[in-house]
């Protein structure tokens, strides 16, 4: 034991000011664990939004007129491939650490040695793959479907992956906050869904009352799908500019708080 102390510091990281091995076990967990669902976790939210589209169009699509110059099948369709992508960055996060302090498991995080950091980002990062899945395949269907063609592919990157990352923050968040499954639904049912409808997925904001447009590009989730449709339509209801700017500091705000809220031991730790 005198031989282990002198060569060995105890609570002293050796594996330099990265833990590569475990972040990317970490991550590679995380992914595994959706994978092995995938018809629960990548399927069904590409059949939901497949749905949406069917019922719509099929409802109003042809007695609506024109939106952003595009007929409104075009404009919807991108809108609901972002809502999906939002939604389940949020699910897969929020799941991950709700789980595992259910089920007591999530003492395997708290005790590998992880930093705040690598375990947040782990996870996050995890959320923004399952994401980018999920787009990929409802582009690739949606393509055979509806008139869409990606324009600007650069835009397509970005929002997706910042609108992903921010949505894994979040859940991070509300899992550490929830103590069982009825706060977790209470988050998604009075903040991500209600945030996700008015965020201009359906109809365009310049169709709102003045004031209702000022509220409406407070939300966030606004200029997640503004941009992502602007990647198809290369026409927008808001500034991009703006848009971009509102997410990156969004983004480091979350991301501030993930980090110090973990790190603290916010609800996991006695």
């Amino acid at each position: 034991m005198v031989e282990i102390s002198k060569k060995y510091k105890f609570g002293v990281r050796r594996f330099g000011l990265i833990n590569w091995v475990g972040f990317w076990t970490l991550y590679k967990k995380e992914v595994l664990r959706f994978l092995i669902v995938w018809i629960q976790t990548l399927l069904s939210p590409v059949i939901s939004s497949l749905l949406f589209l069917m019922v719509l169009s099929v409802a109003i699509g042809g007695g609506r007129s024109d939106m952003l110059g595009f007929p409104f099948i075009t404009f919807l369709a991108p809108g609901l491939i972002a809502m999906q992508i939002i939604q389940q960055a949020f699910s897969h996060s929020s799941s991950s650490f709700m789980i595992g302090k259910i089920q007591g498991n999530i003492v395997d995080i708290l005790y590998a040695p992880l930093s705040a950091g690598e375990v947040t980002l782990a996870v996050t990062l995890a959320s923004v793959t399952r994401s980018f899945m999920i787009g990929i395949v409802s582009i690739f269907i949606f393509y055979f479907l509806v008139d869409i063609e990606i324009r600007n592919f650069y835009a397509l990157i970005f929002y997706t992956f910042i609108s992903s990352f921010i949505l894994g923050l979040v859940g991070i968040i509300a899992g550490l906050w929830s103590e069982k499954f009825d706060h977790m639904a209470s988050v998604t049912n009075f903040l991500i869904i209600p945030l996700s409808f008015l965020s201009g997925t359906f109809y365009t904001i310049n169709n709102l009352p003045q004031f209702l447009q000022v509220i409406s590009k407070c939300n966030p989730f606004f200029y997640m799908i503004d941009g992502f449709r602007y990647s198809f339509l290369e026409q927008s209801d808001g500034s991009i500019f703006v848009g971009s700017f509102y997410l990156i500091i969004l983004t480091a705000v979350l991301w501030l708080m993930t980090y110090l809220l973990y790190k603290k031991g916010y609800k996991i730790k006695s």
